[in-house]
């Protein structure tokens, strides 16, 4: 039976498939790999994928625009008669505006599986103007974690007798495999700490729930540092022989006090205390990523203050602590094939965002290419593919402005840009006015609809896949191909390999199919890539710990810079700190809460499933019986919730476990059954988070530029009619 990777979510999970003897994808049934006591490592976007690769809008021959952008008026071509046309159009913004006005915003579902071609073209062609949502969900994370111990670490769930959950929230159907490691460290004995404004599924598990205000998770880590720095719980032979900048945080953490941390955050002061104690006190313990920290005003102080507990509390590169794997020693990294170095000087020096924002760009990065290389044995290091990316809002900008210069041709890979970045307002004239923009898809997305093309993309069931975790960890995974893909579907490495043949490039792109990069990929282990999934379903050569202790850490000062080096000569505050809220005025009583993962869905996708429709028809707020009495709310009504730029609907669900100052804002909805063209591109103008989203101002991350979306003032008020 073949073993594959799912791809309807970002977690990965590795899969049985039965294929039928017809083949075809809609019989297709996935199972889990390794069925457990929990629940299995599967959910049910993943039991329903094969209903959305064969459902009956999905894209099966390349489109090209006949009519206006939204008319939804399209006419099939084929593969070659697109990529010629686009080859050239491109061509003509280059030779008009130079490499750099080319963009690219691709999702992992896309970067995971053609590794690393998107970047490399871009890097041959001249263009440093790679963005994705990873900015705002683990790249930008990763590029803070490198800043302060240079690597991004793993937990190791299997040995933590403790878990600091920030917010995140596994559940069965939404991050499985996590939610059951969870569930099995808590069988063991190990303890759970959930922060987290609302009773979240884990927060009802845990053994101490601390329910924060909205966006104040930076302020709650000064708090739980003070106690920690005050009563001597940390390591102190670590802090002293591994760390920089020790005395200076403790003069930072000292304008903490616990009540100050507690008029901050709405917790009591002996709670923080105890949270404190546990996380401190723990053999080994972990503070697991979260998307929750990194859609922050404070962002950057939170990442680093994770990072800083995690240090002075020994859990680095520890058993039952944070792994820092490396690279694995026989299989070529995506980061390698990438082709960073291959960028010229000045083509990296007018990457957008990086002169204001510039913790993920080339800017940012430049100080850890000499450490990475002396730690790691490579120069560079792509994390998530969020570690050299272009800053989406002045991407965006410029592609609407012109301004710093303009951009004018855009690629959307299996990615929804209107809807998955803040200031859709602003997305949407971006897309506009661009002389080429080509969509590479499985639907027609919002965003699909006001491309020039959409390629119809393959699926995880319809390709091969050699997947390291992102490049999170030396561990691979592999994936094979169950069916051939519908129609004239192809992969991204189809898509570079056309252009790159068109564009002479061609010869950076040598081989006749993924399978055979795959190959080139995995020479050193003497094996191809069909024999290497034959017999490897996982392959892991072992990694030492506390390598630190041999090589230093892959930091300009060789250890855990706790001040940093790094962001000082960038020109920000060498130490984490805490913006308060600006006075939202009377027209905004009430904080959002933009997310919680619904079972059904990821992002923007799988609203075509009928399945999933009936189970969760539509979207809607949660909001407190206190809130919904003020505001005249009735639950099942529509109502919209407003900010300073924008408004969006959905329906009222009234829940004691929402507390009342927040309202919860799902992500990503729109409408795949509506029509094209009739103004509200599919109902995303009515239903898209993003149209509420700020960008720029008091409303971002200072270092990243990232927004906040979990804090940001608000109101919400009945509607009359849907």
């Amino acid at each position: 039976m073949p073993q594959a990777i799912c791809a309807s979510c970002d977690i990965q999970c590795q899969l049985k498939v039965e294929v039928p003897d017809s083949g075809l994808v809609g019989d297709v049934r996935p199972k889990p790999q390794n069925p457990r006591p929990l629940h299995a490592d599967i959910c049910m976007k993943g039991v329903q994928a094969p209903a959305s690769f064969s459902h009956e809008r999905r894209v099966l021959k390349p489109l090209r625009r006949s009519g206006e952008r939204g008319a939804g008026q399209w006419q099939e071509v084929s593969w070659d008669a697109a990529l010629d046309e686009i080859a050239e159009r491109l061509q003509a913004v280059v030779d008009r505006h130079g490499p750099e006005a080319f963009a690219v915003s691709a999702s992992p579902a896309v970067l995971q599986n053609d590794s690393g071609m998107t970047r490399r073209f871009m890097n041959l062609l001249g263009s440093p103007n790679f963005i994705s949502g990873v900015s705002v969900c683990m790249g930008n994370t990763s590029a803070v974690n490198r800043m302060v111990y240079g690597w991004f670490p793993f937990p190791d769930y299997g040995n933590t007798d403790c878990i600091l959950l920030m917010g995140h929230d596994p559940k069965p159907h939404s991050w499985t495999p996590i939610y059951n490691s969870i569930r099995r460290a808590q069988e063991r004995g190990a303890k759970l700490i959930v922060v987290d404004p609302r009773k979240s599924d884990n927060a009802k598990r845990a053994d101490l729930w601390l329910p924060i205000e909205p966006g104040s998770d930076a302020a709650l880590l000064f708090g739980i540092l003070k106690v920690i720095l005050d009563e001597k719980l940390y390591d102190a032979d670590f802090v002293e022989h591994w760390t920089t900048g020790f005395e200076a945080l403790c003069q930072r953490v000292d304008e903490f006090p616990l009540e100050r941390v507690s008029a901050l955050t709405g917790l009591e002061p002996e709670l923080i205390a105890k949270a404190a104690r546990m996380y401190a006190g723990a053999r080994a313990a972990v503070i697991p990523w979260t998307p929750i920290t990194d859609q922050q005003r404070n962002s950057t102080s939170a990442i680093r203050l994770h990072c800083t507990l995690r240090a002075i509390c020994g859990n680095l590169d520890v058993p039952g602590g944070e792994s820092m794997m490396g690279l694995h020693p026989r299989i070529l990294p995506e980061s390698e094939l990438e082709l960073h170095g291959s960028l010229p000087d000045d083509k990296r020096a007018l990457q957008l965002g990086a002169d204001q924002h510039p913790v993920f760009t080339y800017r940012g990065m430049e100080p850890l290419r000499e450490p990475t290389r002396r730690v790691w044995g490579h120069e560079w290091v792509n994390f998530s593919h969020g570690n050299y990316m272009a800053h989406p809002t002045a991407v965006f900008r410029a592609m609407d402005e012109g301004d710093p210069y303009p951009v004018r041709a855009f690629f959307a890979l299996a990615n929804n840009p209107l809807m998955s970045y803040p200031n859709m307002q602003r997305v949407h004239r971006a897309l506009l006015k661009q002389d080429l923009f080509v969509a590479f898809e499985q639907f027609r997305t919002p965003s699909a609809q006001l491309a020039d093309f959409i390629l119809p993309g393959d699926s995880w069931l319809e390709r091969p896949g050699l997947l390291d975790g992102y490049g999170w960890t030396s561990i691979y995974r592999t994936s094979q191909q169950v069916v051939q893909p519908p129609g004239e579907c192809r992969g991204g490495y189809a898509l570079w390999k056309g252009l790159a043949e068109r564009m002479g490039l061609g010869e950076h792109f040598p081989w006749p199919s993924l399978e055979a990069l795959y190959d080139h990929r995995l020479e050193a282990m003497g094996m191809t890539f069909a024999e290497f999934a034959e017999t490897h379903r996982v392959h892991f050569e072992g990694f030492e710990q506390k390598k630190y202790e041999a090589t230093g850490f892959a930091t300009p000062s060789g250890k855990v810079e706790l001040e940093s080096s790094v962001l000082a000569d960038l020109g920000f505050d060498s130490l984490p700190y805490f913006r308060e809220d600006p006075d939202p005025g009377p027209d905004f009583p009430l904080k959002l809460f933009i997310g919680v993962r619904e079972d059904e869905y990821f992002q923007t996708g799988h609203r075509h499933i009928d399945r999933f429709r009936k189970r969760n028809p539509e979207p809607k707020f949660w909001v407190s019986p206190k809130d919904a009495s003020a505001a005249a709310l009735v639950d099942g009504e529509w109502a919209q919730v407003v900010t300073r730029l924008g408004k969006v609907k959905a329906l009222v669900e009234v829940t004691d476990e929402m507390p009342a100052g927040v309202v919860r804002v799902p992500h990503g909805w729109w409408r795949p059954e509506v029509e094209e063209g009739d103004g509200t591109l599919s109902g995303a103008w009515e239903l898209s988070d993003a149209q509420i989203c700020p960008d720029d101002g008091e409303d971002v991350d200072l270092e990243q530029g990232v927004p906040q979306f979990k804090g940001l003032a608000c109101r919400i008020e009945p509607l009359a009619v849907p």
